[in-house]
């Protein structure tokens, strides 16, 4: 971190130069940059050099040849040319990680790439939003035998959930340039599309997050990109369901498919469950007779989570044809027990049908049929544990019992991640015992209830625990404490929202394993001291919620020094500790999500564009306008935003709002009325104001 892009000449100086170099050797297979935003071109390349001193003078005569052009303070231009050195070649490299190095042109590492990577398969260059689809084709046409491309960003929060947007508009930005790949061309996807073939060997492909693909882009994807068996379009809203469609037809070899949030629907399911490309692309056109060779037979992952544009005839068809999937995500979606019933595959691993309206006697079936289920995802399901369904469509008798279900889990399948809320309970838990002494991971939701005696034999029951997630259930001090001390295996413990009497002998234990930390509404009694308590004991935390306590401002010193390496941390409605600003917790420069919120009138106007600068890593910052000292803050441009993609600044109502005076005078807390939402891509920012609290 102590390297700087500005001043490179400064920074190679006239001493030995080993100490910025990356180690490389002729048995290295993968290089791990991510996460340095202090990695430049120069960097880079010095690391491709014989390491001895004529390398160095040839570097720096070289620099010194380039200077003006080389190495702007923006870290956005290098001019070197790579084949004037005597660069190394690592024959051995297979993968390269550089998400998050910002400093680093993405044009200008691909050639560094292609003469020292010869043999490179993977790359990964996740939260970078100046990779567009042209740095995609120079990839392809500089390292010709990379086969996996992984360019995620985080997902726009406005799409995972149902929202009243009360206004929205887009900006253009102007990202940093990298340099042109044709000099003096203007370059454009028209242009781009109606390029020669290109050998293009990408098998894997991840856009997750990425608003700003088009269907332009999904065009020349499935023009260059027809071996594809796994595409993630997570998150992707800009692409539409027609051109989904289209590319489905044009990549036949597609095994995985994830597009959650998405515009997929009837005419990708049509595209999906025909064998021929010749069949109509109106939403009207009826299904035909079931093809033996449709994609939808073949397909080992589908995540369709979130996709409205499916209706229940459509997924029935679908569902009918997946004979292969391993994993198949249906939260959110128009599911029904007929679709679901129909589901014809035996092999499936994975099942996410949460917040749906399926009966327990339609997963019931599901789980007869699929005895190797490891992971299963029905939280939100309030119809799960109806006492029966009578519904002709579901060939399922109306006798059923919900208590079949966890019957059939326990003796059929040996689940390794469970999350259940409507039904759970302690006979339920009971009959589930044979099917998670594996487990490692279980959520327990709104609507299912496990007494403490449930909760104690918990470490006995699912003796490999790693993650325990628990809402709304009675907890204490002894339970625990029992959980703690006997799972020793557990990374993450949430308690959100949870009921009881919980005091800091709880947590006066040492917990070295433990990664992720939320206590939610359930320490009002949190001090300072007990804070430090819990730094002591939680020394290797990387994610820290807590809502509800009775911190300071001294407590930002506290987190700092305890836990440096914060990736995660959320605070609200904790007291005092943002009353005199925020400083030291500039020191969590690890940090990638942020929230402050009503924890004290005193963050300073300029907190983002400070925050944005002081943490590299910093994608998403939360924060609420009743913290600021000023009334306000100061959102931050193009120039500087470095890592930043999400800002959320809610506001709340107040005596001063225009909502009547009786309201104002009974009103003791604020209440929420709106939240403006600023998100970033490739092209734009678009600022969106909605009345949710996000």
């Amino acid at each position: 971190m102590k390297v700087t892009p500005k001043g490179s000449m400064n920074v190679l100086g006239d001493g030995d130069l080993s100490h910025l170099r990356i180690r490389l050797t002729k048995y290295s297979k993968k290089v791990d940059l991510s996460g340095c935003p202090q990695i430049t071109p120069m960097i880079l390349l010095l690391s491709f050099l014989p390491n001895n001193h004529n390398s160095y003078l040839a570097l720096r005569k070289t620099i010194k040849e380039s200077a003006s052009n080389f190495e702007q303070a923006d870290g956005t231009k290098c001019q070197i040319t790579q084949s004037l050195l005597p660069t190394l070649s690592f024959e051995a490299v297979l993968e390269v990680d550089i998400s998050g190095c910002l400093k680093l042109p993405l044009e200008d590492a691909i050639d560094y790439f292609s003469n020292s990577f010869p043999f490179l398969r993977r790359v990964k260059a996740a939260y970078l939003l100046n990779f567009k689809m042209t740095t995609l084709y120079r990839l392809i046409q500089k390292c010709s035998l990379v086969s996996e491309v992984d360019i995620t960003v985080d997902v726009n929060p406005l799409i995972s959930s149902q929202l009243s947007v009360i206004s929205s508009s887009s900006a253009v930005v102007s990202m940093a340039p990298n340099r042109a790949y044709f000099v003096g061309d203007k370059f454009s996807m028209t242009s781009l599309y109606h390029l020669g073939p290109s050998p293009s060997n990408i098998t894997k492909l991840t856009l997750e997050g990425r608003s700003d693909v088009c269907d332009s882009h999904i065009q020349y994807i499935s023009k260059f990109c027809a071996s594809l068996c796994y595409l993630n379009l997570k998150g992707c809203i800009s692409v539409t369901d027609v051109c989904m469609a289209n590319l489905i037809r044009r990549c036949t070899k597609l095994q995985s498919l994830l597009v959650c949030h998405t515009s997929f629907g009837m005419n990708s399911i049509l595209a999906l469950c025909n064998a021929s490309p010749s069949f109509s692309n109106s939403p009207s056109a009826q299904f035909g007779k079931r093809p033996l060779d449709s994609l939808a037979s073949n397909l080992q992952l589908l995540h369709i989570g979130g996709c409205k544009c499916a209706d229940e005839a459509s997924l029935l068809e679908l569902l009918s044809q997946n004979q292969m999937l391993k994993s198949l995500c249906l939260r959110d979606t128009n599911l029904a027990d007929s679709a679901l019933c129909s589901f014809s595959g035996s092999l499936l691993e994975v099942l996410d049908v949460s917040n749906t309206m399926i009966s327990g006697a339609a997963l019931h079936h599901v789980v007869c049929t699929n005895p190797g289920l490891k992971c299963l995802n029905a939280r939100g399901c309030k119809n799960l544990f109806q006492p029966e369904n009578t519904k002709k469509e579901a060939k399922i008798s109306s006798s059923y019992s919900c208590e079949e279900l966890f019957i059939e889990l326990g003796k059929t399948c040996r689940l390794e991640e469970i999350a259940l809320g409507w039904g759970l309970s302690y006979f339920s838990l009971q009959a589930l015992k044979p099917a998670i002494l594996s487990l490692r991971a279980m959520t327990v939701c709104l609507g299912g209830t496990l007494p403490e005696d449930s909760l104690r034999l918990l470490p006995t029951t699912c003796p490999l625990l790693e993650s325990l997630v628990l809402y709304f259930q009675v907890i204490s001090d002894c339970m625990i404490i029992n959980i703690l001390t006997s799972l020793r295996q557990l990374r993450t413990l949430a308690l959100c929202y949870c009921f009881g009497d919980i005091s800091n002998s709880s947590f006066n234990l040492s917990m070295p394993n433990l990664r992720i930390l939320k206590l939610e509404r359930v320490t009002p009694w949190m001090t300072n001291n007990d804070l430090v308590l819990l730094t002591r004991n939680c020394a290797n935390l990387v994610e820290l919620s807590l809502l509800g306590s009775k911190l300071n401002s001294d407590a930002q010193c506290i987190i700092s020094h305890g836990w440096p390496g914060l990736i995660s941390l959320h605070l609200e409605d904790c007291g005092e500790v943002t009353e005199n600003g925020v400083s030291s917790l500039f020191n969590c420069i690890a940090l990638e999500n942020l929230l402050l919120r009503h924890n004290g009138s005193g963050i300073q106007r300029n907190f983002i564009l400070e925050a944005a600068s002081k943490m590299p890593m910093l994608r998403q910052v939360s924060l609420d306008v009743c913290d600021a000292k000023e009334g306000d803050f100061d959102l931050p441009d193009d120039a500087d935003r470095y890592s930043l993609r999400i800002v959320k600044i809610a506001r709340c109502k107040s005596t001063r709002c225009n909502v009547g005076s009786h309201f104002a005078d009974t009103t003791r807390k604020p209440v929420h009325r709106e939240t403006l939402v600023l998100v970033w891509n490739s092209t734009n920012v678009v600022r969106t104001v909605v009345k949710e609290r996000l």
